[in-house]
Formats: structure tokens, sequence, C-alpha cells
């Protein structure tokens, strides 16, 4: 049977649902792409794809169906072999996604997910990086809200910066329209899939520090001047109060740096990342909001209660049924990554003496922005592979895809970014 250009695994999930309808949309544009969908029911599948032949005006018939479950390894196999990219949907990543990508790279089958747990992903990195190389293929995970703007953003910062930067801080607002936020109290902002990814990457971060000793056995040159982190709480301007933001975003911007420093010879950027809260009350219930459920995820009872009742736990955010369509695309997001260096004509001995920043914006950040994403790092890894660095491995997406078209392609398809000289 011959390779499909693009596989979806997990179709039917929440997120993957949502692949598959955007892919239908974005697959017009190529139209000697061929691609099919993938899942351990061939009955939810073939209702899928009615249903969004239905909302799409067309027939939907001739999109191969694949049965693929993560328990049977036979199947994974047989699936990968029928793609020449997958993307993969089904988390939690870290409990269903290491399957996924043992048969892929055994398939030499391109693999790209949106993951945001860092175990997961760089222990993919250290114990496939070898495998992948050897087989040609590329594995890419966080690429969807983790971690594309604040990753291909600072990407986009280096681009333009026309000097040599040193640092970048990033903060990030995300607001639902006045109108539809009574409707959000009720339907929540957050899938519970998403949730459950989280809650379990926090219950497991000890396994962080001993998991990057391997992945790294030296440190990053230490650059001046040091970007050092700011307070828990502080202010951005008179109106906004932050905190620190508690995603995937800086390790894997890390990792890029890592790759930019060790194969081709760049200043590492220094990052933070912080998120715009508002006022100092609901800055202070934030963060101890998130130091009681990193707490809570430490063990098997409390971390049951956390998944039994999200919305409690979540301040009223999470669901399981998730955010209604109304609430996600009215959910707006901004990224401000603030760039500081100097320009090309000064020493980087002298005080910095140039800024600038880059604004990446988007709408409905985990289940619209995400889906556009993993569908343009699918289609990069199909049709500019010539523009990937290497012959395969396992990549971050800014590592992966900086000579790429994926920011163009995304800022064609409302996820926008701007960069500011100051």
């Amino acid at each position: 049977m011959s390779r499909l250009d693009l596989v979806i695994f997990g179709a039917t999930g929440f997120t993957g649902l949502r692949v598959v309808e955007q892919l239908a949309k974005v697959a017009k544009k190529y139209p000697a792409m061929t691609w099919g969908v993938a899942g351990r029911s061939q009955a939810k599948l073939e209702a899928l794809m009615a249903n969004i032949g239905k909302k799409i005006g067309e027939d939907m018939t001739s999109i191969r169906i694949i049965i693929a479950e993560v328990t049977n390894e036979r199947s994974l196999q047989d699936m990968c072999e029928q793609a020449k990219v997958l993307i993969n949907c089904c988390g939690p990543y870290l409990m269903y996604g290491e399957p996924v990508v043992k048969a892929a790279v055994e398939a030499k089958t391109h693999c790209v997910d949106v993951s945001g747990e860092p175990q997961y992903i760089e222990n993919v990195q250290l114990k496939y990086n070898d495998a992948a190389k050897e087989a040609g293929v590329y594995i890419v995970s966080a690429c969807g809200f983790d971690s594309i703007p604040n990753d291909m953003g600072l990407v986009y910062l280096q681009q333009n910066f026309e000097g040599t930067l040193n640092s970048v801080e990033s903060y990030v607002s995300v607001e639902v329209t006045p109108e539809f936020q009574n409707e959000a109290a009720k339907s929540g902002i957050i899938h519970f899939g998403t949730w459950e990814s989280a809650i379990i990457s926090a219950g497991r971060s000890k396994e962080l520090v001993p998991l990057r000793k391997m992945l790294y056995s030296d440190d990053l040159p230490v650059f001046e001047p040091k970007l050092r982190a700011k307070s828990t709480f502080h202010k951005l301007d008179e109106d906004q109060w932050c905190v620190p933001f508690p995603g995937v975003d800086e390790s894997v911007v890390y990792r890029t740096q890592r790759f930019f420093h060790d194969h081709e010879n760049q200043r590492a950027i220094q990052f933070k990342t912080y998120i715009k809260i508002g006022s100092l009350c609901t800055a202070i219930q934030t963060g101890f909001g998130g130091v009681l459920i990193t707490l809570l995820s430490k063990t098997a009872p409390t971390m049951k209660l956390l998944l039994k009742y999200p919305k409690l736990f979540s301040g009223g955010m999470v669901t399981s049924e998730g955010p209604t369509e109304n609430v996600m695309n009215n959910t707006k997001f901004t990224f401000e990554l603030y760039g500081e260096g100097w320009d090309k004509n000064t020493d980087v001995s002298e005080k910095p003496n140039k800024k600038a920043v880059v604004k990446v914006k988007g709408v409905n950040p985990a289940y619209g922005a995400t889906v556009t994403a993993v569908i343009y790092c699918a289609i990069a890894c199909l049709t500019e592979q010539d523009k990937i660095p290497g012959i395969g491995g396992v990549l971050t997406t800014g590592a992966a895809f900086h000579n790429t078209s994926l920011i163009k392609n995304l800022h064609e398809n409302n996820l926008t970014f701007e960069y500011i000289p100051c």
C-alpha cells in the first residue's frame, strides 16, 4: 500500500478532530497531497469523516481510515508504514507518546506532535535522536501553543534583529472577549485532556534534573550581561502584574539555542517567560494556586483529586467537556518577546544599546492556533526537508524549521508575527 503524505493519529480526540477538520480545508491548497486519519475505532473515524464532510460540503469517503492503538505495537507499525509524516494527537504523551515515536522511527516516518510535557520531549531526544538520524526522519514535539509562539517568535526576532541579540523576556496574555466571558465561566477555556497532561507532567517533574544531565553533559557558556529572573510577582506596566509562565517553553527554547550554539556556532540567547495576569490580587491567587496544584500532583491520592475535580482546582478554567466553539473562537492571545542586545557596529563587551519586540498573536490558543501550527509543521517536514538541518533527528521547532516557510505560512493563517524596533 502506498504511503500517504500525512496521517493524523488520535483523530477523534478533542484536539485531533480539529486537526482533521482544519487539514481538510488546508489540503485544498495542496491538491496533490494525500492524507488519512487513524485511531482505534472504525465507527468513530467513519462518523468523524462523515460529519466533517457535511460541515465543509465535500465527499470525504476517499480519505483512508487506519485502525491503530497505542497498546498494539503491530498496529502502530502498520499505521506509520502508511505515512510519510505522522501528526500524533494522542496524549498524554508521557503515557502514550513513546511507542508512537518508536514505531515512526522504525517505519522511517517523520513525526510531529503538540506535547507540552518536557519529560516526554527530552526523553525522546535522549533515546531516539541517533536512531532518527540513522532512519533519516525528523521527530519534532511542541508544535502547538507549546511552544511555537515563543520558539519561532525568538527565531523571528533573531532573524530581524540586525545585530547581536543577548536576552529575551517573553510575556503572554490570554483574554476571552467580554461578551463570551459568562459562557467561558460555564464551559471553561481548557479541555480536560490538556489539564491531564499538565498534571501528570507536574507530578513527574523530579525526573527532569537527571534527564537533563544525561542529555547535556556540559553547560552553555555564561554570556554577559546575565539575564536574571524577575521576582515571582512583578509589574510590567502600571496595569499588569505578572508571574512566571509555567509551560515547557523555556526548556524548548533552551534546546533550540543549544542546537544553534553547538551546530551553527551562534551565540545562545538567554530567555525567560512570564504571563500577564492583571491585578496584584489575581496574580497572587494564580501564583499560589499554581504552587498548590504542583504540590498536589506529587502523590497518587492527591493527583486523583486533581483529575477528578478539574473545574474546582483550576478555578473553573478546565472542564471535561472542554470550551465551547464560541469561547474557543473568541479567546485571543498575544506573546510579546522583548529583546535586548547590540547593534551590528557595537562590541559586545560594551553596554547593550539595542532593543526590539516581536509580537505573536492569534485566537483559540490550545485548539485553533495549535491546530494550524502542527499542520504547517507537518507540511514543512513533507515539502521542505532540504531546508531542515541534517539528515534527521529529534529537533525542536526552532532548530528544525528556522530556514523553512513555517513562519510565513503561520502568518498567512491567523498566527501573526510582527517585528517592532524600539
